[in-house]
Parts: structure tokens; sequence; C-alpha cells
């Protein structure tokens, strides 16, 4: 099931907050205002969310969760052997993502430089990647006793399994939302500007980045290697493709948190407006990287020392987490060049000239892009050779079409990477104009969304596959 989806939309949503709202006032009256009937509604709902595509591995998820709370009690409660049990809890998580992300990968590996084993077939978990990093945070802050472990296991159950963040992040971290477990409410200012950022990441993902999806199908599928323009263009749609993809769907689970009175950290900060690529990442998936900063980049010495050999294996952790497939390790370590580069001396030059570092970053973006999309290294060739050395024309019919007959869709999506909603909320200051207008874009996103969903054959969410 996905969030952009009609029977999501029409018939889970409706279900779910009807059985939430009713739990909401019997936990008010039998319950002194907790939140004992609101978290079980959430917990079913999740987990029926999880099982409708894979019942399967909904088993797995659970038996993931009932590891790390007995982990996590002994920690809180050990004198002796805190760190190795932090360690035994982080090594079943990483080997639960390692089974099933990496072993195929691994064996294929070992067979190409002669060492034959056999090849497991083994299917990826969807969500895997996310909820085994919140894991590793629920484990990694008892352990720093930055929060308190959970003591009914249904509680921490909630917290991997709450449906809006579930599959495809952010990537909430415990600490973030302990309290909030137990003790939260939702005014109606909450669930007005939750409903509203749902439906901002709904008309990201259904309006635009599905459209955007079609361009780069065709231009770096059917037509690759046709010509240089073909090229461009292709990429340039998967770029902002994959920008209104997950940002859509990070929104529309801020939103869905929002709504029940959960406050998810950002995941983007218009990351297409940056002065350089480390201003990039720093925009981009906020919540992987600052997974990566504060429980491996900080912990191995962060700038303190070997600075370079910290960032270089933050990188490539990255591309490993993004896939099991070398184009992804490249990607990553083609960022940890470009990022050591930057810290040497390129940063000085790029903050006294802003402009050149805006032209420069989205260049080297757009570039690691075109090493993220790309997962056999031959079709990878045939495109950069495309991409630099020039092929075809320029002015060919078929790039024409893409551009012309999709004018408004190129138009929309270069506005909307820029904070246009931030911009119009800091000028629009009486209260009736605003949610006026938030009424009226609310129905026509919805309008549209609708419209466009009926018979949509393209409507999956790229980070569904990490």
């Amino acid at each position: 099931m996905v969030f952009s989806d009609l029977f999501f939309l029409f018939v889970f949503i409706p279900a779910f907050a009807a059985c939430y709202l009713a739990a909401r006032a019997a936990d008010k009256r039998f319950f002194a205002s907790s939140n004992t009937l609101r978290n079980a509604v959430l917990i079913l709902f999740s987990l029926i969310f999880y099982a409708w595509g894979e019942p399967m591995f909904l088993f797995l998820m659970i038996g993931d969760v009932a590891i790390n709370y007995v982990i996590g009690k002994y920690i809180a409660n050990a004198t002796r052997n805190r760190k190795y049990a932090l360690i035994l809890g982080i090594t079943c998580n990483l080997l639960t993502l390692g089974l099933f992300k990496y072993a195929g990968f691994f064996a294929q590996t070992l067979n190409s430089i002669g060492i034959p084993v056999p090849v497991p077939a083994i299917r990826l978990p969807i969500g895997i990647s996310f909820y085994i990093f919140q894991s590793i945070s629920y484990l990694v802050d008892v352990y720093r006793k930055d929060a308190q472990p959970q003591q009914k296991f249904y509680n921490l159950l909630l917290y991997i399994s709450m449906f809006p963040q579930l599959i495809a992040g952010p990537i909430v971290r415990y600490n973030t939302i302990a309290k909030e477990i137990n003790q939260r409410s939702a005014t109606i200012d909450d669930i007005s500007e939750g409903i509203f950022r749902f439906l901002i990441g709904l008309g990201k993902k259904v309006i635009i980045a599905n459209q955007l999806g079609t361009i780069s199908d065709q231009m770096l599928g059917d037509s690759l290697g046709s010509s240089t323009a073909g090229a461009w263009v292709g990429l340039l749609a998967f770029s902002l493709q994959i920008y209104f993809d997950f940002s859509g769907y990070s929104d529309m689970a801020i939103g869905m948190g929002r709504c029940m009175g959960f406050h998810f950290n950002e995941n983007f900060n218009h990351p297409y407006t940056c002065t350089s690529v480390t201003d990039f990442w720093r925009k981009w998936h906020i919540s992987l990287g600052q997974f990566f900063r504060d429980y491996v980049y900080i912990p191995m010495g962060g700038n303190r020392k070997h600075q370079w050999l910290n960032i270089f294996c933050v990188w490539f952790l990255t591309g490993m987490w993004h896939g099991a497939s070398w184009n992804f390790i490249f990607w990553g370590l083609y960022f940890g060049i470009i990022l050591v580069i930057e810290k040497m001396w390129l940063l000085r030059l790029l903050k006294r000239i802003p402009v050149l570092g805006h032209v420069y970053s989205l260049l080297v973006v757009y570039i690691g892009w075109g090493i993220f999309y790309f997962d056999d290294f031959g079709t990878m060739q045939t495109f950069f050779r495309t991409f630099f050395h020039g092929a075809g024309e320029w002015t060919g019919f078929e790039v024409k079409q893409i551009i012309t007959g999709n004018l408004w869709l190129w138009i929309v999506a270069l506005i909307f990477c820029a904070p246009v909603r931030k911009i119009a909320e800091e000028r629009i200051t009486q209260p009736a104009v605003k949610y006026g207008i938030r009424a009226a874009l609310s129905i026509v996103i919805l309008f549209l969304s609708v419209a466009l969903l009926v018979g949509a054959t393209n409507n999956a969410f790229l980070y569904f596959r990490f």
C-alpha cells in the first residue's frame, strides 16, 4: 500500500481516522486522557498497512522489535556489560539488514572474482533500511541515557511500525518522539497544518514526480544514447523527480504524524537552492545525514582526528545504505571525494562567490544522479558517453516535444524547488486569508491528484526499494 493510492486515500485513511477519533473519545472517558486506545489503533492499522503487500515480513519486523526491546531494557538496567549489550543489539540489527539486503550482492561479487558461491534469492523487505536504523537509534539513545527505555513492548512496536514513516522515512530518532508516545495531543492548528502538509506532499508526488518519472523513463530508457540533449533532459527530469518523490513522501509522513500529535523532524530544506555540495547534503535527506553524523562520524572522531577517513567511511556507508549495487557505492565515494575537496580549500572560494557555488554544486549533484540512476555499468557508460561527448541533434523532434509538450511541468517543478511556501506564508499574515488560500489549494491539489491517479501505472515511491 502506498500513500498516493486511491484505496489509501478513500478507504484506509477514513477508516483509521474514524477508529482513532473513537479511541480518543474513549481515552478521555476511561483512561484519564492517556493515549492507550489511540496507540492500540495506531499499532493495529500500522501492522495492517505493512502486511498489506508483504505479510510474511511483518513477523520479521515484530521479531526485530522484540530483540531490541529485550536488549534495550538490559542496557538500561545493567551496571556491567552495557557496552557489550549495545554491540550485540547493533550487530543483530545489522546482520538482519545485511542478510536481506546484501547477501545476494556479496555472493555475486565473490562469483565475479572467481569464488563460486550460491547466490541466495532473498526478497528485500520493504522499508527495512529505515526501521533497522530506527532500531539502532533506540538502542544508542538508551545507552547514552538520552531517552528512557520502553517498559512496554507495544510502545516500542508503535515507534518502529508507525505507518506514516515506516517504509520510506524520515528516519525518526527515538528521543525525538519518546515523550509523545504516551503524552501527546493534536490541536485544531496541528490537524489543519497536518492535512495541508499531507496534501502538499500528495501533489508533489502525483502531479509533479509521476509526470517527471514518465519523461526520465523514456529519455534514460527507451531513448538512451540517441542524443546528448535527450540525456541532459532525461537526467534533469530524474533529478527533479527524485526530489519531489522523496520530499513528497516526507511531507505526507510529517503531515500525518502532525495530525496525531507527533512532531517529526524536517527531512528536506529545498536542497537545490544550495551554494555548495556540503550545503546540499545538509538540506537533502536530513534525517539520514544526521543519523550518520551522530552515530558514525562523531564517534569515529568527527572533525577532531582523521577527518578525511571519517568522511569516506560515512559516504561509503551512505552509498551502501541506498542499495546493494556497486553504482551506489561509487555514488557515495564520489560525493565523499567532493566533500573532502570542499573542506580542504574549495568552500572558502565558494563562500566568496555564491553564484559560482550554486552553479557548481548543481552540476556536481546532477552528474551524481547519473551514477545513482544506472545500476548497470554498461548502460551507465553509454549514458555518460552520450552525455559528455555529444550525439544526435540538440534540436531533435523528440527532445522538442518533451520540453514544449510539458512546459507547464518544467516551470512548476523549477519554481517549487525554491521555498515558495515559506516566502508566501511570511507575506500573508492575516489568518482568514491564509486559511482561505490553504483551503482552495487543498481542494485543487486533491482534485488534480485523484484525477491523475485514476488509471495511473507509474505510482511507486522511489525510496521504497531502499
